[in-house]
């Protein structure tokens, strides 16, 4: 999230010359001058999140600025002072008051005011919209469809030449059947005299003829009759219902994810994105980006996939799927961001829990009926485990598809790079997740720990240890672990790691510390010596 803005004087104009032409707002206001408190009516633009006031209409020069962002813009009502009777007071009351509150601390609110309530209402809805964040998101949205269009274009193209090439081999086809049909009438024309003598023929000849042609029409069809009956029982037909019965619960499953995201966006993510937008936020913006991260723009992305597996569905019984998925690949490199931080995510929602104003406006939403009784964390759950569910079902497909069908090469690609991607974001959530060990524990320490930040450094496990001395010929001698010296036994919390073993002591407040000598041993320089015989 952008938290500054640098500009000149040249981009001031330049932004006050497109907000004069193409503002989304623009118009006459009064504004309160904070020094005099006296009201001067100004001509107003509203550009994207930049307000801009001139003297005039036709100013060339902004008389000042205001920046929209984080701001927040309500309808006030009349100040007291203009409820006396005269004349002007009376015209003063008819004015229509809204003030905008400014999200940044010694900045004191703009107040304004117009004398027709709709245009008031037009001005306070445009400055709620002037938001260059909305802005940023639609565009990725907007940018993620462009995408998408591009490659069906490109689909599109593939598919129109090989079209193309079909219609010329119809046409070279078309060629052959007429020179053939040329060559039939040639030799029909010579059979004609044999024809007319067959119209001599015998009627019992006649009636032999047409039984004979009718057992080869009985036998023809019997025997279709039994190899469509044989191929129905077939292992092939078998497995070509299980195939397509996938492909169906496939279709059904993805209409439930997109539900289950719809669910998340809808009634959690939109709502709490415009309560963190109030005057009282119960939550932060940032809170609400490392909550959901981009699950919006991985609902969009399914929409669009499960709108591609219905009208594929439509068709049936021909079913291809491997171009979908051609598609769909290159975009699941979204899902590395959402897994990759999900375990903070929740870590972030159990923190904004402890707020009871949160805590209570969660629960409203979690009892929408959409929601089923199912909690947040459940829905923030789900796109956990897509891509396995994707990985599981092109197995199961894989499974039921014969080795010389069109589409196997296509469907064992995408499982493949399916798997890869798994493993990717496995090994990134593996690192992650021990980053983050490693500072919970480091935080733990009321010294610090310094070799924990190190990234090579693998947490392995934690407990505590009783420090015994050792006992040689009857007398407490020295522990072999570094340079302590230990007369008695001592319970130690300790920590080990692939590099280092960490031993601390346990204060009466809860609080870890370090111990003075050989609190940090090194690994490499250490030797295990186990000690079979009890003391």
């Amino acid at each position: 999230m952008q938290k500054s803005v640098r500009y000149n004087e040249g981009h001031a104009l330049y932004l006050a010359l497109l907000a004069r032409k193409e503002g989304t707002k623009r118009g006459y206001l009064s504004k309160k001058t904070a020094e005099t408190n006296r009201w001067h009516e100004k001509w107003f633009a509203l550009y994207q999140n930049v307000l801009f006031y001139f003297e005039g209409e036709q100013s060339a020069r902004p008389a000042g600025m205001y920046m929209l962002e984080g701001c927040n813009c309500e309808r006030v009502p009349a100040p007291k002072g203009c409820a006396a009777g005269s004349a002007k007071d009376a015209a003063l009351d008819k004015q229509h008051y809204f003030t905008v509150l400014f999200g940044h601390e010694g900045q004191k609110p703009l107040e304004l005011r117009c004398e027709d309530e709709v245009d008031g209402d037009e001005w306070v809805e445009a400055i709620h919209q002037a938001s260059y964040s909305d802005i940023l998101i639609e565009r990725e949205v907007l940018m993620q469809k462009y995408i998408h269009l591009v490659q069906i274009v490109e689909t599109e193209k593939v598919a129109a030449n090989q079209l193309r090439h079909q219609l010329e081999d119809q046409d070279t086809e078309i060629e052959r059947l007429k020179s053939e049909i040329v060559a039939l009438n040639k030799t029909k024309e010579k059979m004609r005299p044999y024809q007319g003598n067959q119209e001599d023929e015998d009627p019992d000849i006649k009636k032999i003829k047409k039984v004979q042609s009718f057992m080869r029409g009985w036998l023809c069809r019997r025997k279709w009759k039994t190899i469509v009956q044989d191929y129905i029982c077939s292992p092939h037909a078998e497995s070509m219902r299980k195939r397509n019965q996938i492909v169906f619960n496939m279709v059904e499953a993805e209409s439930e994810y997109v539900h289950q995201l719809y669910v998340l966006v809808n009634c959690f993510l939109r709502p709490l994105r415009m309560a963190a937008s109030s005057k009282k936020p119960p939550i932060s913006h940032d809170d609400v980006s490392s909550i959901f991260l981009n699950s919006e723009t991985i609902m969009f992305l399914h929409e669009i996939f499960h709108q591609g597996l219905k009208a594929r569905i439509a068709n049936w019984p021909t079913l291809i799927l491997a171009d979908l998925f051609d598609i769909l690949l290159p975009m699941l490199n979204i899902y590395q961001e959402f897994v990759r931080n999900h375990q903070y995510s929740l870590q972030v929602l159990a923190n904004c829990k402890q707020n009871r104003d949160f805590d209570k406006l969660l629960k409203q939403y979690e009892a929408n009926p959409a929601c089923e009784g199912r909690m947040l964390e459940t829905f923030l759950t789900y796109p956990m485990f897509q891509i396995p569910r994707y990985i599981i079902t092109l197995h199961e497909l894989l499974a039921h598809t014969p080795h010389e069908h069109v589409e196997r090469k296509s469907l064992e690609f995408a499982k493949s790079k399916l798997e890869e991607l798994s493993r990717v974001m496995h090994d990134e959530v593996s690192d992650t997740e021990n980053i983050r060990k490693n500072l919970a524990i480091e935080r733990t320490i009321v010294e610090g720990c310094d070799i924990l930040l190190d990234t090579s450094q693998t947490f392995i496990r934690q407990g505590s240890l009783i420090q015994v001395p050792s006992v040689e010929r009857g007398k407490l001698s020295k522990v072999r672990l570094g340079s302590l010296s230990l007369k008695k036994e001592g319970e130690r919390q300790c920590f080990l790691f692939t590099k280092h073993f960490l031993i601390c002591t346990r204060s009466s407040g809860g609080k870890l510390h370090l111990l003075k000598q050989g609190g940090v041993l090194s690994l490499i320089e250490c030797t295990l010596v186990e000690e079979t015989e009890a003391s």
